[in-house]
């Protein structure tokens, strides 16, 4: 697969603040990468300078073989975004909104009433169309707002923490329609998140702290450098896993043992056979990779506030 984003030696500073320092990668055609990072990490001002919205002081940025410095308005053309806050009114109703938004892509007349349908059908939006915006629910607005990224067929699609406080069936119907687009049209999707179960099903993860990058990699490969493996060792005592002498937590009904890897994890229920009799392995998972890339933990839905 080819590169559709290649970012080398990107800076920004603003005065003394370096909000990107020397940073370099590579996002391949179709794929779903994850730009994971706490808040002021960098995320936000890498995005905006992909878009076009903010300059950088220095470094080059090439989105499906265009130069940003002298393609700017092409390279818009091909990307779609859904930021953290939606850019839609909410006095107009949906239909309205996405009409004026279409507008700006040179989309009307049958070709709008057709690209709605589609996406209305898409995105289960149809009944809301001629509704006020300002009245819909956290979960029906994002769908909008996805809508509107959609509309012109971008190549790149951005999900700047696109599923944050939506309810469960939401966030599963948006993964599901993003999926399916991935599949059909082959668009690649830049997500960032502050859920790592999505991380998780990233096909590349690039972790930002301060600026600069701190690990990159498929979440498997990052899982097996930064975390080990962990035993759910059930139906048993204290004693008996005190005496394995590893490091483990106590669980509800178990307790969870932790090992460097798989081998060992092998080894130890070979050597033990007697004690490992209804027990399960699993891998560390994204926010183990995090906290141990960074020191630092992604804030949760009450910690930013949770919209409804």
């Amino acid at each position: 697969m080819k590169n559709i984003i290649e970012i080398n030696g990107l800076n920004k500073c603003f005065g003394e603040v370096k909000a990107v320092q020397d940073l370099s990668f590579r996002v391949k055609e179709g794929e779903l990468f994850a730009f994971l990072g706490v808040n002021g990490a960098g995320k936000s001002t890498t995005i905006n300078i992909l878009c076009g919205q903010l300059g950088k002081d220095s470094g080059s940025v090439f989105i499906d073989g265009m130069d940003l410095d002298k393609d700017t308005d092409n390279i818009k053309r091909n990307i779609g975004i859904v930021f953290q806050t939606s850019l839609l009114d909410s006095m107009l109703s949906v239909y309205d909104n996405l009409k004026c938004r279409a507008a700006l892509y040179g989309i009307s007349g049958p070709s709008l009433e057709k690209r709605l349908s589609e996406l209305s059908e898409l995105l289960a939006f149809k009944p809301l169309l001629q509704r006020t915006l300002g009245k819909l629910s956290g979960g029906q607005r994002r769908r909008i707002d996805i809508a509107r990224a959609l509309l012109h067929k971008p190549k790149i699609l951005i999900l700047d923490e696109p599923t944050t406080g939506l309810d469960p069936q939401t966030r599963k119907l948006l993964w599901n329609v993003i999926s399916d687009l991935r599949r059909e049209t082959k668009m690649t999707v830049f997500l960032t998140t502050h859920y790592m179960e999505e991380a998780a099903e990233a096909d590349y993860v690039v972790i930002i702290d301060d600026g600069k990058i701190s690990a990159e990699g498929s979440p498997l490969q990052l899982k097996n450098l930064y975390t080990g493996d962990f035993i759910t060792l059930y139906d048993t005592d204290q004693e008996t896993v005190n005496a394995l002498g590893i490091e483990y937590e106590q669980i509800p009904g178990a307790f969870r043992l932790y090992v460097p890897d798989t081998a060992t994890a092998t080894r130890l229920i070979l050597e033990n056979p007697e004690l490992f009799t209804d027990y399960e392995i699993t891998k560390g998972k994204m926010d183990d990779v995090f906290l141990a890339v960074t020191g630092k933990r992604l804030a949760s839905d009450e910690e930013r506030g949770e919209e409804g």
